[in-house]
């Protein structure tokens, strides 16, 4: 009995197709679906120069409509995306882009200091920056080898 022949089912192919979809859009999205709740803008951090970086896409958002904040250990970017005055008659054929008000939180390393952040806007981009302390930088850890005992 078990080497029967798997009946063809479409659900099970609906089901195959799905998964497919969403890999390639994990793959197109650095490895993580966005989620759909999430109005907020596509971010990237990294270290560099002794600074902690993030950049967030905010393309078509004016950076007077986008608010900034460092308290404790969080960064939060505010902001809204106001729909412009639509044309009658305009019929969408395809439609992504969220309007309205979004919010992102995001944790800091320690030892980031609120006063010490900055940021600025060009093309669309938010980038905020702060430097980082040495106790709280990425090290490189040795491993250490066992020996064998006897």
């Amino acid at each position: 009995m078990a080497n029967q022949p798997r009946v063809w089912s479409p659900l099970r192919e609906v089901d195959r197709f799905k998964q497919d979809f969403d890999d390639l859009f994990d793959r197109f999205l650095g490895g993580r679906r966005r989620d759909e709740n999430n109005t907020g803008p596509l971010i990237e951090s990294f270290v560099e120069g002794g600074n902690l970086v993030v950049r967030a896409d905010l393309p078509g958002i004016n950076p007077k409509d986008v608010e900034v904040t460092a308290s404790g250990d969080q960064l939060t970017i505010r902001g809204k995306r106001e729909r412009e005055e639509e044309k009658k008659g305009r019929d969408f054929i395809h439609r992504e882009v969220l309007y309205g008000s979004f919010e992102r939180t995001l944790k800091l390393p320690a030892g980031i200091k609120a006063e010490e952040v900055k940021a600025s806007y060009r093309n669309g981009v938010l980038e905020v920056t702060a430097p980082m302390h040495e106790h709280a930088a990425t090290r490189k850890v040795p491993i250490e080898l066992e020996t064998k005992r006897s």
